[in-house]
């Protein structure tokens, strides 16, 4: 299939988006998969997922697209035999073509999807209760590895209350013969025509800022957002994605989602088989042949655990490691910073990476997923900023090296036809490059709104930007004044580089001044090598008369706990120097001491609480 073509018909002459009105993921999925049938392309091989559970090197299982359209299928029939359309459905469930097949096959069935874990995760109980609280399912779908977990989960749930748990891999193939095409029904009554603008999925928001919320996306919302990332990233055919983003993310499960409609090969594995070894991640992601290009997404923490762990020079495995076929690695969900993506680039370098494949990336769940990518050959690319004058809202440019630099890396420009402007947040006003300010964008590829959250909807998805209130070379163009979305960030834009400064209510504010947070971290990090890289957390709390800085690190795996003192006075040493600024506290806890969200971020807010209610004591 000519993915170029089948993308390319969205896009008008101008590089407007169109997506028609009764588009869904599902009708998109089954079109397309018909196409693979008349092409002959349907029993190619499209998932190779990796199953570590059994020994370090790994069980493949390949999976064709007939077969992973059967089983979508097989799981849309039984739905509909116990729910009705427009039901939630939960999915509990690790990493697996389960996983997806839930989650297309929910859509199938005309229900929605709500992408959750297996209970067992550790450390997302809360997380997990207030999420099934809100989204209220009447089906979870599991797999036999998580059904165990799921069923423990809601024993003490009464009987009248509790979900329908369906085993997905206990569903016969055959079921699927029981299929049949909506069409036919809505070709008999027009009206039972499914819209673009329907729910698609409920994605709840990690909770590392807040109680999580479900963000409602919509069918348009989902394929706007794709396009925009397709012509945007500049992807080439034939592609292949490697993958081990947790599936309950967004930025996992629509890639893995979107891959399967297009018929894109991918390998898949768990989160966790990346974290006990880098390497594998390193492995797949080798040429295989000479004209794929290879595509990966990872959150930036992937970048420090492979530069120690999955370095060629270290791992006999990888001797014989290809990466010249990679042409993209966006780097997202968490802030990037420069030491690790460059040292990522230093080692991986020596095996045919190349320095333009790396996109660090800026996205969040309330515009489906991606904002910005880097789309010049300038990439990946590094400014230094005067930190005293970034504290006061302006960028001034310094030399690398200057003491007062604090260096920021580019998250590219926005995937248009979005719109992103840099806004006060107080005023509401449009800012000139140069100014930090909350970042708003505009788009048809902005979520619905927030689940029982009217309030919190209307404050973030309904915001003004009128002319009025717009610079003389606005970078708003032809939007409309309304529905502009806050996203809570800040960040500047220097040489129409959009960098990412920090969160408005992540702010540390001593003695009338601003810090960021990821910046004093930083200084932390590379203060000593006491501390495991990037697992670090800089806070503010209430002292007697002004605010007091916190920093809470979690101590290297290989360090000895004797060592605490040194490292604590070697960092505040470093942060008074170069943030001006005396920390009131300085923690070193033990690995995984410091809380995450769901999605393996530093939770701030919350190691916050904790560290309140004397959890780091």
């Amino acid at each position: 299939m000519d993915i170029q073509a089948a993308m390319g018909q969205f896009f008008d002459e101008k590089g407007n988006i169109n997506v028609p009105d009764q588009l869904t993921l599902s009708g998109m999925c089954e079109m397309l998969y018909a196409m693979a049938q008349m092409e002959g392309t349907h029993e190619n091989p499209l998932i190779r997922y990796w199953d570590f559970s059994d020994s370090r090197e790994g069980t493949v299982h390949e999976i064709d697209r007939a077969a992973v359209n059967t089983r979508i299928k097989a799981v849309c029939v039984r739905l509909q035999q116990v729910a009705q359309p427009g039901d939630r459905v939960a999915i509990l469930a690790n990493n697996s073509p389960e996983y997806l097949y839930s989650f297309l096959g929910a859509m199938y069935a005309r229900m929605v999807p709500v992408p959750l874990y297996d209970p067992n995760e550790p450390g997302h109980s809360g997380h997990l209760k207030a999420v099934l609280g809100s989204s209220e399912p009447t089906v979870v779908l599991t797999n036999k590895r998580s059904a165990a977990a799921v069923r423990t989960y809601f024993s003490d749930t009464p009987a009248g209350k509790r979900p329908r748990v369906l085993t997905v891999d206990a569903l016969p193939d055959s079921l699927a013969q029981e299929w049949v095409n909506p069409m036919v029904a809505i070709m008999q009554d027009p009206s039972l025509a499914p819209q673009s603008t329907d729910e698609a999925f409920l994605q709840y928001t990690s909770g590392s800022t807040r109680t999580p919320a479900g963000v409602i996306l919509t069918h348009k919302s989902i394929v706007t957002n794709v396009l925009q990332i397709f012509a945007a990233a500049k992807l080439q055919s034939p592609m292949r994605l490697v993958t081990w983003l947790p599936l309950h993310h967004d930025m996992g499960i629509i890639l893995a989602a979107f891959v399967i409609l297009l018929g894109v090969p991918f390998d898949l594995m768990s989160p966790r088989d990346f974290i006990q070894d880098p390497a594998r991640w390193a492995r797949q992601l080798s040429k295989r042949s000479d004209d794929e290009n290879v595509y990966t997404v990872v959150p930036n923490f992937a970048m420090e655990l492979a530069n120690r762990y999955a370095n060629p020079e270290n791992v006999e495995s990888l001797k014989d490691l290809d990466l010249s076929r990679v042409d993209g690695v966006i780097n997202g969900s968490e802030p990037v910073t420069k030491a690790s993506v460059e040292r990522f680039l230093e080692i991986f370098g020596n095996y045919g990476l190349k320095r333009e494949a790396m996109r660090p990336s800026y996205g969040l769940a309330e515009a489906t997923l991606l904002v910005t990518t880097p789309q010049t050959s300038d990439r990946p690319k590094t400014v230094y900023l005067d930190r005293e004058k970034l504290a006061t809202g302006t960028a001034v440019e310094l030399a690398d090296g200057d003491d007062k630099a604090m260096p920021l890396m580019s998250v590219g420009q926005v995937c248009s036809p979005q719109v992103l402007v840099i806004v006060d947040p107080d005023t509401g006003r449009e800012l000139e490059d140069g100014k930090v300010g909350e970042i708003w964008v505009n788009g048809e590829n902005m979520a619905a709104g927030y689940l029982g959250r009217e309030d919190e909807t209307t404050e973030t998805f309904r915001n003004a930007l009128p002319q009025s209130h717009r610079t003389e070379n606005s970078r708003a163009g032809n939007a409309p004044e309304d529905n502009w979305m806050r996203t809570g960030d800040l960040a500047v834009i220097v040489d129409d580089n959009v960098y990412i400064t920090g969160r408005l209510k992540d702010l540390i504010i001593v003695a009338g001044r601003n810090h960021y947070p990821q910046d004093i971290e930083v200084t932390a990090d590379e203060a000593t090598s006491q501390v495991a890289p990037g697992v670090v957390a800089a806070f503010s709390t209430a002292g007697a008369d002004i605010e007091g800085l916190v920093i809470v690190a979690e101590r290297d795996p290989d360090a000895e706990e004797s060592g605490d003192a040194g490292a604590i006075d070697a960092i505040r040493a470093a942060v008074t120097k170069i943030h001006g600024v005396q920390p009131e506290d300085i923690r070193i806890v033990n690995p995984g001491g410091i809380p995450r969200s769901s999605a393996n971020k530093i939770a701030r807010r919350v190691a916050a609480k904790a560290y309140t209610d004397g959890a780091f004591n």
